[in-house]
């Protein structure tokens, strides 16, 4: 395929406005994801969470010719990516959706993935911006969608789970201790008045612990109620056997995790596709596939140096995992 037919729609951007550009995430990691893809030339590439396009630069300048399908789910982030990877757009195909969707693109299907990425980290942009919801900062109206065309928001969420399911996502999602004391709580409140706002959902954590929450106790709830707004751990769950099929023969699929459970998704998806056999145990015979389908390539996740968190703090609970389908 000529690389002029992935010429982007974002070619029309202008040269004067690149300097506008917002920084939404510092990438972590990126010479140990160079190190596992190996880019080379007339190879095609996913970067299926391209935020503000810095590892996808680093992809596409290691190699000459490869290309790259950029997808994210964040309109905001695709538009700056279009912008930060100007000068390689006839390199670049950008597509809006969640990273699940890439296994069904034409192109993909049709030549496979030589190597594919995920950075599952919020970007800093979307952290920082209080008309994004994701904060709790004081005043800021609930939203955490990762995709604002569509979807229920963060106030629609805390009306209509049920006291079980907000235990649930505080406790599996936030490791919070008073999980269903919380849930208790904000499902009284909202009786009477809705949860709008960051204030409200401090103030309702502020009675579950029976104190003044710490940053960290607002932090681990706030990214909870993300988690399950944006069904990011069922995404990834999704998206992992969907990429993995559409790998060619020794592709390497990497990803960046941010948080232990979806970082456990990770590894034991990995660790499942790199056995020989997933029977359970007591089955007299094997009756599964019967050999590995590739290999893990990190025995344990890799996380960044401390001169990187020195620079960029929020890279320090960043754990990668990599794979290689199998030849």
């Amino acid at each position: 395929m000529s690389k002029n037919n992935w010429r982007s729609p974002a070619a029309g951007v202008p040269q004067e406005n690149r300097q506008d550009l917002v920084s939404f995430h510092e990438p972590v990691l990126c010479a140990e994801l160079l190190d596992f893809l190996q880019p080379g030339p007339r190879q095609l590439y996913l970067d299926g969470t391209v935020g503000g396009g810095g590892h996808a630069r680093q992809i596409l300048e290691a190699c000459e010719d490869c290309l790259l399908l950029a997808v994210d789910r964040d309109l905001e982030a695709l538009s700056v990516a279009k912008t930060a990877l100007y000068d390689l757009r006839d390199r670049v195909r950008f597509l809006h959706g969640r990273f699940e969707m890439a296994s069904e693109d034409s192109d993909v299907r049709d030549r496979g993935l030589d190597g594919a990425f995920l950075d599952l980290g919020v970007s800093s942009h979307q952290l920082d911006s209080d008309s994004r919801g994701f904060t709790f900062r004081r005043g800021v109206a609930l939203d955490m969608r990762m995709d604002t065309s569509q979807g229920h928001d963060a106030r629609r969420f805390l009306a209509d789970a049920s006291e079980t399911q907000l235990t649930s996502v505080f406790r599996d999602f936030g490791e919070e201790p008073k999980a269903r004391r919380l849930a208790r709580e904000i499902v009284k409140r909202r009786m009477t008045s809705p949860l709008e706002t960051s204030d409200d959902l401090v103030a309702a954590l502020r009675v579950a612990l029976g104190r003044s929450p710490s940053p960290q106790d607002k932090a681990r709830i706030f990214q909870a109620i993300r988690i399950a707004v944006n069904e990011e751990v069922e995404s990834l769950q999704l998206a992992l056997p969907a990429i993995r099929e559409v790998l060619n023969e020794g592709a390497v699929l990497v990803v960046i995790a941010y948080h232990s459970i979806e970082d456990r998704v990770v590894k034991n998806a990995f660790r499942d596709w790199s056995k020989n056999c997933i029977c359970p145990p007591k089955f007299p015979i094997c009756a599964c596939r019967g050999r590995a389908l590739g290999k893990t390539l990190t025995k344990r996740p890799i996380r960044p140096h401390p001169g990187e968190i020195e620079t960029n703090v929020r890279a320090r609970s960043a754990r990668m995992r990599a794979w290689r389908r199998a030849a």
